[in-house]
């Protein structure tokens, strides 16, 4: 009986240890799938924060960009403006304040400088196409009180303003809002290339006349 009530012993022993065992194998790997879990969840969670993170760094970038390109665009319409107001003003026989032309010559140049650190290729070439001729158009506001055929003089700059050069300022709008993906013509890139074209030439032809007419006046 001693060696049956030992061997029931031992046998009730071995129930207990494969049970708790069991409970404490159960629990150690619950706990390591909890674990699993735990670092799924945290691993999620980075990537969905660097996602987010990578997201508002593009959402910063892309704003930043348009506000460049507004404050660009802007510049650019106010410096034709005042030039061309500055024209028909001194045509009218009236005063003419220079710091107002000079004011938005100094604002486009700071607007100018800025973005060729930020401007693509495509964008660039008409920035700096319009640039070069708004220093032309700037060069013949200041000439014409020294123009020896005043009449002819005005309408040379009447006519570069309204039509070359308000047409260069709006390339401009329409390039940048390509750029941004605002406004989409797939037939743009030809008329790009013809209205530079168009805007160099007469810019070229301006800066040949108002040359001649300082050799005539020296």
């Amino acid at each position: 009986m001693d060696d049956l009530g030992d061997l029931v012993d031992v046998n009730t022993l071995a129930v207990a240890l494969i049970s708790a065992g069991g409970v404490l194998g159960g629990a150690l790997g619950g706990a390591v799938l909890s674990q699993r879990a735990v670092r799924a969840q945290v691993a999620e969670q980075n990537r969905r924060a660097d996602r987010e993170r990578e997201e508002g760094r593009a959402e910063q970038a892309l704003q930043a960009k348009r506000d460049l390109y507004a404050h660009l665009n802007t510049a650019a319409r106010a410096y034709r403006v005042a030039a061309r107001d500055a024209v028909e003003a001194a045509a009218r026989g009236e005063r003419v304040d220079p710091g107002l032309l000079d004011g938005a010559k100094e604002a486009w140049a700071e607007q100018y400088s800025q973005a060729q650190m930020a401007l693509t290729n495509d964008v660039l070439q008409i920035a700096s196409a319009l640039n070069r001729s708004l220093g032309v158009g700037y060069s013949a506001v200041k000439q014409l009180p020294s123009s020896p055929q005043t009449d002819k003089a005005y309408q040379r700059a009447r006519t570069w303003f309204s039509g070359p050069l308000s047409d260069g300022v709006y390339l401009l709008r329409v390039v940048l809002r390509h750029d941004l993906g605002v406004e989409v013509d797939p037939h743009f890139e030809q008329t790009r290339i013809q209205m530079v074209a168009a805007l160099d030439s007469a810019r070229a032809s301006l800066a040949d006349a108002l040359a001649a007419e300082r050799r005539q006046t020296v």
